[in-house]
Parts: C-alpha cells; structure tokens; sequence
C-alpha cells in the first residue's frame, strides 16, 4: 500500500510543478498522471488538490490558450474551438474564454491577416482576389460572417 500512495504522491509533485511552470489544462494532466499507473480514483483525488492548490484551473488555461493564439499564430474563434474541444474541456469553459476576446482586437488580427494574404495574391479580377482572402481566413478560424464584414476595407 506504501508503494501506491509514494507514487500518488510523486505524481501530484510532479503534476504541480509542470503546472508552475506553464499552463496545463485537466485532460492533459489526467493523461499524464495515468501514465504512472494509478487508478481513476487517486488520478481524479490528484486532480481535485492541484485544482484546490490553484495549480489547476481549467478557465486560467482556456484564457491563456486563447490569448496565446490570437496573439502569436493569428487564430479565429472557430480553430480555438475546435482545438480546446480536442483537448476534452467543457463546451461551457470554452465558450467564456471565447465570449471574453476584446472584440476590438479580434477585428485588427482578421485585416492584418487579410491584408497580409491580399499582399501576396496575384492581382487578378476583384472576385478572385477575394476568394483567395476569404479561403484563407477561414482557414484561420475566422467566422465567414466577419470575414465578410471587413472584406470591403482589404479588397477594393
């Protein structure tokens, strides 16, 4: 018995200093613990001290995540999603991070980005240029609605 509680414990130290040193988020965490070998039962007790001890808290992680892709690969809310929902966190957390983007920034990151990908189309008709933004954009992550919105300033 000795030797599953040693383990348990090393895991959770383990578990809490990768959480100090970047943001984790539950599911990876999860995976992570169940890699020592330790049943559910310990894995969610693990779980629940990292969360009470603040090293855990799957909101920080979603606001950071989102925060780090806006800012650094230029990513749209449908991208962060889809990759936040791979990683098993609730559609409620997801959807509060993503509620909380300042809408304002949101709007300067989708023109610089059409407007870096307007730079690198070849001048053809008006029509082709903007097909070429738009498929880009989306393939941003970009909603087709906002995309549309602020086509008219990048193409003109």
């Amino acid at each position: 018995m000795e030797n599953h509680e040693s383990t348990a414990r090393e895991a959770f130290n383990k578990m809490a200093q990768l959480c100090s040193r970047s943001e984790q988020c539950s599911a990876d965490i999860r995976k992570k613990i169940a890699a020592y070998d330790i049943v559910e039962e310990v894995i969610e007790e693990i779980i629940a001290k990292l969360k009470s001890e603040k090293f855990l808290d799957d909101d920080r992680y979603v606001h950071a995540y989102i925060s780090d892709k806006i800012r650094l690969n230029k990513w749209g809310r449908i991208k962060m999603r889809y990759y936040l929902k791979a990683k098993g966190l609730p559609d409620t957390v997801i959807e509060k991070g993503l509620n909380e983007i300042d809408m304002e920034h949101y709007k300067k990151v989708l023109l610089a980005t059409m407007n870096e990908k307007a730079k690198k189309v070849k001048k053809e008709s008006k029509y082709e240029q903007a097909s070429h933004i738009i498929r880009f954009a989306q393939s941003r992550g970009f909603e087709p609605e906002i995309i549309h919105r602020y086509l008219g300033e990048v193409v003109k």
